[in-house]
């Protein structure tokens, strides 16, 4: 089974390791032996914090971009609701979800939206797109994946602005510069061999000077402090 799936993520933090702007989006295939994306669109966002529920309409997007350019069995959606078919999903249904009432109205925002671009889809590409969250590998894939650019488009805004940022990682994982790639690597149990990467062809990471180092404030979660690399 082939599946698309999209994530946006990492996050700019401030001093206090307070997020603010969220910093990439990332979609792509991801396929048997599922341990990384195989075919991949990214884009660096910088959304602010408060604006990430219209950001799983942006994710829902990319993935139709993915569609155009390859086939695929399911899309793969970062939303919890035990794997539901988002062209289905109805007012009445959500209501009597056991989700928090913060979920529920971050949902209800973008309900209609959501619900057309997945009409949509099943449509062109006869595919069901699956809200079913962390649950899914190929959605922690383009968590990973996301992750992995973000650092890349930080480090670019680091090396264009001269001025040193935080950049807090996805939840459970590290990362590894290899050459002229960025791999975020899981640590998760069962998931040693789950990568994103992310290839740096403008050479910013050679311009900076990147440190890592646990979040004092969010077990489970990394920052890294990356800096203009002094001449």
């Amino acid at each position: 089974m082939k599946v698309v799936a999209a994530d946006s993520g990492a996050a700019v933090l401030n001093e206090r390791f307070k997020p603010l702007t969220i910093v990439a989006a990332a979609a792509g295939l991801v396929e048997p032996p599922y341990k990384k994306i195989s075919f991949c669109l990214a884009e660096p966002i910088f959304s602010e914090v408060e604006n990430t529920p219209f950001l799983i309409v942006h994710e829902l997007e990319l993935c139709q971009r993915v569609l155009k350019e390859i086939k695929a069995d399911e899309v793969h959606l970062d939303i919890s609701l035990r794997g539901l078919n988002l062209e289905d999903l109805s007012l009445i249904q959500l209501s009597k979800m056991r989700i928090s009432s913060r979920a529920r109205s971050h949902i209800l925002k973008i309900l209609p939206k959501i619900r057309k671009i997945s009409s949509d889809i099943k449509r062109v590409y006869g595919i069901d797109v699956l809200a079913i969250g962390k649950e899914s590998i190929p959605v922690r894939i383009a968590e990973l994946t996301c992750g992995a650019h973000a650092v890349l488009y930080c480090a670019e805004r680091v090396v264009k602005k001269k001025k040193a940022l935080k950049l807090g990682l996805p939840t459970k994982c590290c990362v590894e510069l290899v050459k002229d790639d960025v791999i975020l690597r899981s640590l998760l149990p069962a998931e040693q061999d789950i990568v994103g990467c992310a290839e740096d062809d403008k050479k910013v990471l050679e311009k900076t000077q990147i440190s890592e180092m646990l979040n004092p404030r969010a077990r489970g979660f990394r920052v890294l402090e990356i800096s203009p690399k002094s001449k």
